[in-house]
């Protein structure tokens, strides 16, 4: 069998791997901002990990203070300009929209929220900044991925001395190397990075914590440290043939990705992914944008089972590719150059109980030159045993800490994102290392409430008049007098 290789032409490849909506412009920002209801209670904020004051932001962009929208945006999540393209919006801050309650398209607050962060990065407008007095203390944050990130951003307003450590060439995590590419490329994330380094965060790529320096002497050095090391490598599957060549784990080819030219990454024209979360989803999307002719997605589960949003899957399947529901797979077979030529796989079936059974006799074999793991990551149990004892952790090896505080069982360790939850969004690990680094700013004594700044009701210009509201409507009351007004208009 002929070795991988790239199966498109440039042009055409960037073409396909083209972010999937276009920005707004800005006569189209303010006709969606103009259908926010700018509800007082809005669900929206409450469906925000981050807690971004949406009605605020978005009512700015309706008076074409696109600045304080960003503004607004940034000082909630630092990664918003991510969180805009990446987020999960349909099943977040748009899912909850009251829009949704009458059966009306939700605001669609994530372009929005893209246009905003977008025209302040276009032009090198830095909306944040770190106070001029300094607290004296200095905090070392484990990871640059999205938890690290947006708490050293954090720390750094709070007044505080931040060195991050980073052991991938570059800061970012996930947000920089795992990212489908027509969702985000990894220049939008690099850009964060160096917005956050302007408010005065030392990031250190290259070092891995446990080789380049120990635990122990970053313990000695700083006056607390923030874990935000994500998960581990990509899970086994633990059947014959998987060291075959063309056997790979998808964040693995979704790294390849962010770290050659697009039409140097190799594909095979036979894909087959195992495993149906959002991972497996990006992994055969992009393949079959990369040019595989077929692309499969196998699954042990129902299709109602999968982990993967519906969205996800619609977009999937709109690129040609295939879902094996019921079926698990039992060999990797290989050629006789050691190549991976097909999949081997045997169908399930569900009990009441949710056992998963094998059903005898029902074995089949799929072609495929290209395999790709999505079963999950492992937990970072081994390297935080490591490195730090005392840390407890629980039956799933995450870190067990105060989900308010992200303060761990050792006073002066905090920890947030996926090896503290377990993995999650990135707005969640955002939103966790926020919280840690309110938890870090109490615990050095700096404030008495532990609690990240609350999404303000300022006016659009920054005064205290609310929302562009004359009185606190509610939200259903003014979901009552839009649409009344706007049936009673026909």
């Amino acid at each position: 069998m002929k070795p991988l290789s790239a199966k498109l032409p440039a042009q055409i490849v960037a073409e396909n791997m083209a972010e999937l909506q276009s920005p707004y412009t800005p006569q189209e920002a303010a006709v969606e901002a103009s259908r926010c209801l700018f509800c007082f209670d809005a669900p929206c904020i409450m469906a925000c990990p981050t807690g971004i004051d949406i009605p605020s932001f978005i009512k700015k962009i309706e008076t074409e203070n696109i600045i304080g929208s960003a503004r607004t945006i940034l000082s909630a999540n630092i990664l918003g300009a991510s969180c805009a393209r990446v987020c999960p919006t349909e099943v977040l801050c748009e899912g909850a929209c009251v829009m949704v309650d009458r059966q009306r398209d939700p605001i669609k607050i994530g372009r929005l929220q893209r246009f905003a962060t977008d025209y302040v990065y276009e032009r090198g407008i830095d909306v944040l900044k770190a106070p001029a007095k300094k607290s004296g203390k200095r905090i070392a944050v484990i990871g640059a991925g999205p938890a690290g990130v947006g708490c050293a951003a954090e720390l750094a307003q709070l007044g505080h001395s931040v060195v991050v450590f980073e052991k991938k060439p570059l800061p970012g995590g996930l947000n920089t190397y795992g990212i489908a590419y027509y969702k985000m490329k990894p220049e939008i994330s690099l850009e964060e990075i160096a917005m956050v380094e302007r408010l005065g965060v030392e990031i250190r790529c290259g070092i891995e914590v446990g080789q380049g320096i120990s635990a122990a002497r970053l313990q000695q050095e700083f006056d607390a440290l923030f874990i935000g090391i994500g998960l581990g490598e990509g899970q086994a599957i633990r059947i014959p043939g998987e060291e075959l060549h063309g056997v790979h784990d998808a964040l693995d080819f979704i790294e390849e990705i962010h770290s050659k030219p697009l039409p140097e990454v190799a594909v095979g024209n036979s894909v087959i992914v195992i495993g149906c979360g959002n991972t497996a989803i990006d992994a055969i999307t992009q393949a079959k944008r990369l040019g595989a002719q077929k692309g499969i997605v196998a699954y042990r589960r129902s299709e109602a089972e999968m982990s993967a949003y519906h969205f996800e899957y619609e977009l999937a399947q709109h690129d040609g590719a295939t879902f094996y529901f019921n079926v698990t797979p039992i060999e990797l077979i290989g050629d006789e150059a050691g190549q991976v030529c097909a999949v081997k796989f045997v169908r399930t079936e569900t009990s009441k109980n949710g056992q998963l059974t094998l059903i005898p006799g029902s074995e089949f074999t799929e072609s495929a030159d290209m395999v790709l793991k999505a079963v999950g990551q492992s937990k970072q149990s081994v390297w935080l045993t490591q490195n730090f004892p005392a840390l407890r952790l629980d039956k799933r090896g995450v870190v067990e800490r105060n989900p308010l505080t992200g303060q761990t069982s050792v006073a002066h360790l905090f920890a947030g994102g996926d090896c503290a939850n377990g993995g999650r969004e990135v707005v969640n690990a955002v939103g966790e290392g926020k919280k840690a680094a309110h938890g870090i700013h109490a615990f050095l004594g700096q404030s008495d409430i532990p609690a990240p700044r609350q999404p303000s009701r300022l006016g659009v210009n920054g005064d205290a008049r609310g929302s562009g509201l004359e009185a606190p409507i509610r939200a259903h009351e003014l979901e009552k007098l839009y649409f009344s007004e706007a049936e009673h208009h026909g």
